[in-house]
């Protein structure tokens, strides 16, 4: 039997069309990444630029007029309540009035005043902080028989924490409206006795802290009235954290929650709390122009002060904040997810092929989502779904 060459070529075009007929019904796979849903550990966070402050500053002022002398002193130098700060050479009592003299008097008087209200601070603050402890210590009988919620014993404990803090700041208030009254009574004393007879000795300022000098107002020796800034000092081991959100962050943020610090320049990230959510917000303009309404967060760093010895003053820090926290959720990554029909789908590999699944959500993280319906523990879901996949594509994970 013989075969034409036309007989042939008709041979070999039909052979290819079935060919290409078999690989049309069995395309070639489409290369996918996939992920595992499964159960794990969830943490919602407010993420956010902060900077550490010195939580007790004080700036030193001139308590009388006259000569400043050159201040010795350079910032970070360390001080104590005995170290000389400035010396200044009082004004000539012949030439002052009877305004100054009175002024100085009130001085004296509202120095006073400012000592008693610290001393009754101080006693609020402790009847404040034994009630608060005695809330927390029941709190930490009733949490583990489950007779209180988990939010209440973290209020409870925040309380806690907020007075013991606030019994330092009282303290501190005390010391330096004591520091305030001595400058005050010894500024009055420039102001009495026969001018004739009075003469001018140098007016000596101390440190009313033990601390370092944080920033110098006046180096050179000058010429000052009453009320002149002179020296910032403080306690650098004394920090805190100061973080600015949106104010619809800050509606979710509670007193007392855990806090993560990153990017500080350490190895390792630092651990804090919330210790304040301040009441009052304020407009800040984003760098894209827009005006937003933010809200101060202040928090307790949780640290030993030898892992804080490297950070000072308006150090600048990223916060990682805590809104809510799930121990055992079902997840998948924020990347398996997207839109479609206004609803949130998945495309899930079921016989290595991709099935469009509806899927309900619950909290989601900048990485991770809580997965409430649709999905079961142990399913693979695609990761960045191209537009080369639709449902019933075949897909080989890579």
């Amino acid at each position: 039997m013989r075969f034409s060459i036309k007989t042939l070529l008709w041979s070999a075009l039909a052979i290819a069309l079935v060919i290409a007929a078999i690989l049309a019904m069995f395309p070639k796979p489409v290369i996918v990444q996939a992920a595992v849903v499964q159960f794990g550990p969830l943490r919602e966070t407010v993420q956010e630029d902060g900077k550490t402050r010195i939580r007790e500053k004080y700036t030193v002022s001139a308590p009388v007029s006259g000569r400043l002398s050159r201040i010795e002193l350079n910032p970070g130098d360390f001080i104590t309540e005995q170290t000389l700060l400035a010396v200044i050479l009082p004004s000539d009592p012949a030439i002052l009035d009877q305004r100054a003299r009175a002024e100085a008097t009130a001085r004296v008087q509202a120095a006073e005043s400012a000592l008693l209200r610290a001393e009754s601070r101080i006693r609020q603050a402790k009847i404040n902080a034994e009630l608060s402890q005695t809330k927390f210590e029941r709190a930490k009988k009733l949490l583990p028989r489950q007779a209180l919620s988990q939010d209440e014993y973290e209020i409870a404990k925040a309380e806690h924490l907020l007075s013991a803090q606030t019994i330092e700041t009282a303290e501190f208030d005390t010391e330096i409206a004591k520091f305030e009254l001595k400058m005050a009574k010894a500024a009055v004393h420039q102001y009495i006795g026969n001018a004739d007879e009075e003469q001018l000795t140098p007016f000596d300022i101390y440190s009313p802290i033990a601390g370092r000098v944080l920033r110098l107002f006046q180096e050179s020796s000058t010429v000052v009235t009453v009320g002149t800034e002179l020296i910032e000092v403080g306690d650098p081991r004394n920090l805190e954290i100061e973080i600015d959100v949106l104010s619809t962050d800050a509606v979710r943020i509670e007193t007392g929650a855990e806090l993560t610090i990153e990017h500080w320049g350490g190895r390792s990230p630092l651990k804090g709390h919330v210790r304040v959510v301040e009441p009052g917000a304020f407009t800040k303009v984003s760098s894209l122009g827009v005006e937003e309404q933010r809200v101060n967060i202040i928090a307790d760093f949780d640290e030993p002060p030898e892992r804080l010895a490297t950070l000072g003053d308006s150090y600048r820090v990223e916060a990682r904040i805590t809104v809510n926290q799930l121990d055992n959720a079902l997840l998948v990554p924020n990347s398996a997810l997207f839109r479609h029909e206004r609803k949130w789908h998945v495309l899930a590999i079921v016989d290595g092929q991709a099935m469009l699944s509806p899927v309900e959500i619950g909290l989601q993280n900048e990485s991770e989502t809580q997965i409430l319906n649709g999905l079961q523990a142990g399913e693979r879901v695609i990761e960045y779904p191209s537009d080369q996949l639709s449902p019933g594509t075949r897909v080989q994970v890579q």
